[in-house]
């Protein structure tokens, strides 16, 4: 991999990270058509996802902050109860991680017919939220724990994760701006322990062929492109415009079945 291709992997990580359009499956659709070998290029992809979490914790270091602050009050307050929550969502990503991640990462081997039917099960989730007409309800627990669920399916590249909580989200009635918020924040946790967990396994060690300066172009275009994106997205959230992405997520879909 050469630092032109990490720079448009990169941004291309950073942008469909928090859009609606899967960005593992835009990374594998982006490495076959830019000809990096899937298989040896983990290090890359564990990398710029790093660099989304960096960006979500700039873009939202007020409201983790308060987070924290209320945690800490050593009582069962908002800021408890909504990590609380988060704890909640991550329930069924850390059992994906924990008991089938051999399995998980047999899927980014650049199959594009497999990613492309996951891209229009995406579009299909983000089709049934235009129909969704009420959308006042606060995430609740029982809702955490299904939007959770939605974010574990996200792990087969072409579901997108954003996507597939966002659209959970709406579809149970939950604000759309708070679910939004929600969505962002409930992956840092998991994102940061998957990067530990292969950093002590020594699974990145197979991938030295990449250079230290590659990684950080990566890093940074995946960081500055994910702040603009999250920004973004939650406006696009608030409008309820998803059914525009619904039709992309369509056609991409189908041009990775088709001609990739």
């Amino acid at each position: 991999m050469n630092w032109l291709e990490a720079l448009i992997l990169g941004i291309v990580q950073g942008l469909t990270e928090f859009l609606p359009v899967s960005s593992s499956g835009h990374l594998e659709l982006g490495k076959v058509l830019l000809g990096v070998d899937a298989e040896r290029s983990l290090i890359f992809t564990v990398v710029v996802h790093g660099a989304t979490v960096l960006s979500t914790i700039v873009i939202f270091y007020k409201d983790i902050w308060a987070l924290i602050k209320g945690i800490f009050q050593f009582k069962w307050n908002e800021e408890t109860q909504y990590a609380a929550k988060i704890i909640i969502s991550m329930i069924p990503v850390v059992i994906l991680g924990l008991f089938y991640a051999e399995e998980i990462q047999g899927f980014f081997t650049g199959n594009m017919d497999f990613v492309g039917s996951m891209l229009i099960v995406t579009s299909l989730l983000l089709a049934f939220t235009y129909f969704s007409k009420s959308n006042k309800r606060p995430v609740g627990f029982l809702d955490s724990l299904i939007i959770g669920t939605m974010q574990a399916l996200a792990v087969l590249p072409g579901i997108s994760r954003s996507g597939s909580t966002i659209a959970g989200g709406i579809l149970l009635g939950n604000k759309k701006e708070t679910i939004a918020k929600f969505s962002f924040l409930m992956v840092l946790i998991p994102i940061i322990g998957a990067n530990v967990k292969d950093l002590m396994d020594g699974n990145l060690s197979q991938d030295s062929n990449i250079s230290p300066l590659v990684l950080l172009i990566g890093f940074v275009a995946a960081f500055i492109s994910g702040a603009l994106a999250c920004k973004w997205m939650i406006n696009i959230v608030k409008k309820g415009k998803l059914i525009y992405f619904s039709v992309y997520c369509f056609i991409v879909g189908l041009v990775a079945i088709l001609f990739l």
